[in-house]
């Protein structure tokens, strides 16, 4: 009912994947609205959020949204927020995030700093070798993940909770006059019936 009446081409919906058709600042702005309006706490909201983009700093992309929902339900956070969390790894920023977490790895395994990931790098490369770049990712994500939960769960649990509370007072506000309009019939028709009487 709500999809397109002509779907889009693949490719169309591959590059939509790499640069969204209304723009990065777009799509940000988007995501940061639909979390403020997630149901639920600003914990449980920040927390899934944290899990999600937490859990963006693995390695393991394929099981980014089953991890992020298993690290959300131990911490209690919600569910929704951890997928839309796992936005933060996306292929902007997966080069990035890899070229770090495997120089961290082998600095923290005693190895040589490498500065650059091997130049033929793909899934297939890193699951062939698991000890030469799996392992140093691995060992360099999971510092890198704790750092990433506490550095985003904090700024999202304060707007979430900012933007609840106006929105709160925003209903107060909207309630108050509807509940004077009610209180002020009531007083007309009792000053009426004392007038009758």
């Amino acid at each position: 009912m709500l999809g397109r009446r002509h779907p889009l081409p693949i490719y169309r919906r591959v590059w939509a994947l790499v640069w969204p058709s209304g723009g990065w600042r777009r799509a940000s702005l988007y995501i940061a609205h639909r979390l403020r309006r997630l149901p639920g706490t600003p914990y449980r909201i920040a927390a899934g959020f944290a899990c999600g983009a937490a859990i963006s700093f693995t390695p393991f992309i394929g099981f980014h949204f089953v991890g992020a929902a298993l690290l959300s339900t131990l911490l209690r956070g919600s569910l929704l927020a951890s997928a839309i969390g796992t936005v933060v790894g996306n292929p902007w920023t997966f080069p990035f995030i890899w070229t770090w977490i495997y120089a961290l790895g082998q600095w923290l395994l005693g190895g040589e700093v490498v500065s650059e990931l091997p130049a033929v790098l793909s899934l297939t490369y890193i699951f062939d070798r698991p000890l030469d770049v799996l392992w140093p990712m691995t060992v360099g994500g999971v510092p890198t993940s704790v750092a990433a939960w506490f550095a985003f769960f904090w700024p999202v649990r304060g707007a979430v909770a900012e933007y609840q509370h106006a929105r709160r007072r925003l209903v107060r506000r909207k309630k108050r006059p509807a509940r004077q309009k009610r209180l002020g019939r009531k007083r007309a028709a009792a000053l009426a019936n004392t007038k009758e009487r």
